[in-house]
């Protein structure tokens, strides 16, 4: 009976494995999505990575595949563009610019520079206006904060030897300023509610008066 109950458990570890092995990663991004970012370093960036400012723009999206168009200004004015093509599946993911999506506390994912990474937490945070869901891993030189839902990067402080370097969101396509609080869709639909019931209301006034 023991001898069975340990084949079980042994049987349903190995089965959990496979499971967590074989999960399929999502990619949360589209093509047309964008998402625009401040950079600001102290110290002496290694050349090409003394950037101001960044822009991310998705060109194409097959499977797990994510072509990517990448702007960037350096702190004397001029401008690089590339085009990267980003693979979420097999851990091509340039600087973590973009992970699988709607991970959570616990579950890991493959970079092919430094090896699995894992969510340490998943906390709500305000960027470019809005309130977003958002997962948080470490590596040895860089705090990590992803959009849940998307899998973008939405900030990252690194810190190297000769310098450091934080970088935030500041505008993108993905998600849309809240108004007061509010998602812009939420907002407008309780806006025109309370025009409508503000007519109504008098409307009945000036019937009463008749």
């Amino acid at each position: 009976m023991n001898r069975k109950l340990c084949l079980t458990i042994i049987l349903f570890t190995v089965l959990v494995g496979l499971g967590t092995v074989l999960a399929e990663v999502f990619v949360g991004v589209k093509t047309g999505d964008w998402i625009e970012y401040h950079v600001e370093f102290t110290g002496t960036p290694a050349e090409g990575h003394d950037v101001t400012w960044a822009r991310m723009e998705i060109k194409d999206v097959q499977g797990k595949s994510v072509s990517v168009e990448i702007t960037v200004e350096y702190s004397n004015g001029t401008r690089e563009t590339m085009t990267i093509t980003l693979n979420l599946e097999t851990g091509q993911l340039g600087d973590d610019f973009i992970i699988p999506a709607n991970l959570d506390i616990g579950d890991t994912f493959f970079d092919k520079n430094v090896g699995d990474i894992t969510i340490s937490s998943v906390e709500e945070r305000t960027y470019a206006g809005a309130t977003r869901t958002v997962a948080h891993a470490s590596t040895s030189e860089t705090t990590y904060y992803w959009d849940k839902a998307t899998g973008v990067l939405v900030e990252g402080n690194s810190q190297f030897p000769e310098y450091t370097m934080n970088t935030i969101v500041d505008r993108t396509n993905i998600w849309q300023p809240q108004l007061l609080g509010l998602d812009p869709a939420v907002f407008y639909t309780l806006l025109i509610g309370v025009a409508v019931i503000i007519t109504v209301l008098l409307a009945l006034i000036v019937r009463r008066r008749k």
